[in-house]
């Protein structure tokens, strides 16, 4: 059991499972960017071309291009020129929300959580030697220094209008972890540790609101960084702003906390415990609970794949930053659960979503749209913690 996660099995497994993802993944290329598959791999049509998942996708292809795929460049490539094409607001900056197959705009805000992305996929394709990559960074990084990043806060804040005229009052800590991501990739690509710097302000406030709240972490808050904790306690099932504590975003900060910095490794143990002790199981069934209230009874209890890549991720983590086997018996336990649930051998890729019962629903998320989760749970357990993703693969 100790050896587990670093036996060369298990590597190769999950070698073997990237390539599996790779390639399923590669039918998103849609004429414009990367488009939101179906349960069977196909395009689903009727769905905008959203930023985030050209973004995801032209860093997951990045990564692939570094270990070596074959076409990855290339897909890589397509990416990028639709983020400094279609998606791109050339009249007032930034990049659209989402735009339809023809390349006409479906939403014009401008919104951190999709911009973290451009960050992310620009960095990860600097780090993979593609042309283009270096200024889109540049641009990427410009963008979020004028509108996003607030200095006196530690934080950015979360949607702009079209042309930046209006700023939403809403705050959102989801945005802030996907800049953390986003920052530390940078700082690996560009040389400037002020990324690294504003990465570490962003995760230790979030700790600090964690560590108030009984490790559970407030997602929403007012303009003054007030949390919310009623906030969209009507909408549940909501997929980027639910109610009450997210058990994934537990796990993923505590990981993201190891990559910030190992000085973090209390706060980090601290969320990992609190969201398996709330989410794993918590109805008696295997499986994470999406979402509970502040006192850890389950709200939703659909069970979402990213959350299971996010616990893996995070027990890997841990080992790696203390060497205690005790996060080795759940590790195994999560990916065998993947196995006899989530992967989907028959059509490809991961079922996005289980129902209470660990069979394949669509309540919270239709279709398969991302493998951006899935394909790094494959990497981070042989991998260091620093540097970033594309970074450590282009130094091997």
């Amino acid at each position: 059991m100790a050896d587990w996660i670093d036996s060369a099995e298990h590597r190769a497994w999950l070698d073997a499972e990237r390539e599996r993802l790779f390639e399923f993944a590669s039918r998103s290329a849609a004429p414009v960017g990367f488009g939101w598959l179906t349960d069977d791999g196909s395009l689903d049509q009727a769905h905008p071309l959203e930023l985030w998942i050209t973004c995801r996708m032209t860093h997951v292809f990045a990564l692939a291009a570094l270990l070596g795929r074959p076409g990855a460049a290339e897909l890589v490539d397509h990416g990028l020129a639709a983020l400094d094409g279609a998606f791109r607001d050339r009249e007032n900056d930034g990049w659209f929300s989402s735009i339809s197959a023809d390349g006409s705009v479906v939403d014009d805000a401008k919104a951190a959580y999709p911009h973290s992305f451009v960050i992310l996929a620009a960095s990860s394709a600097v780090a993979a030697g593609r042309p283009g990559a270096e200024a889109l960074l540049t641009d990427a990084l410009a963008v979020n220094e004028q509108y996003f990043w607030r200095e006196a806060d530690g934080m950015v804040v979360d949607s702009w209008n079209r042309d930046w005229s209006v700023l939403d009052p809403y705050r959102g800590v989801n945005a802030n972890m996907h800049t953390v991501e986003a920052y530390l990739a940078a700082a690996d690509a560009t040389g400037d540790l002020v990324w690294q710097a504003r990465a570490e302000r962003i995760a230790r406030r979030v700790l600090g609101w964690a560590g108030n709240n009984e490790w559970r972490i407030p997602e929403h808050f007012d303009e003054d960084w007030n949390p919310l904790l009623e906030y969209h306690r009507d909408q549940p099932r909501h997929q980027f702003q639910p109610y009450g504590a997210t058990i994934g975003h537990g796990l993923e900060w505590s990981r993201l906390c190891l990559h910030v910095s190992p000085d973090l490794i209390d706060g980090a143990t601290s969320l990992f415990d609190r969201a398996v002790t709330d989410g794993w199981a918590a109805d008696g069934a295997d499986g994470f609970v999406y979402t509970t209230d502040w006192s850890g009874v389950p709200v939703v209890r659909d069970r979402l794949h990213w959350v299971v890549n996010e616990a893996t991720n995070a027990a890997a983590a841990l080992w790696i930053a203390t060497g205690d086997e005790r996060y080795q018996a759940p590790y195994q336990q999560w990916w065998e659960y993947a196995e006899r649930y989530l992967i989907d051998r028959e059509r490809g890729s991961w079922h996005h979503e289980l129902d209470p019962e660990n069979r394949p629903s669509a309540s919270v998320w239709s279709g398969k749209p991302d493998a951006y989760h899935a394909v790094q749970a494959t990497l981070i357990p042989q991998l260091p913690l620093t540097p970033s993703l594309a970074a450590a693969l282009a130094r091997k």
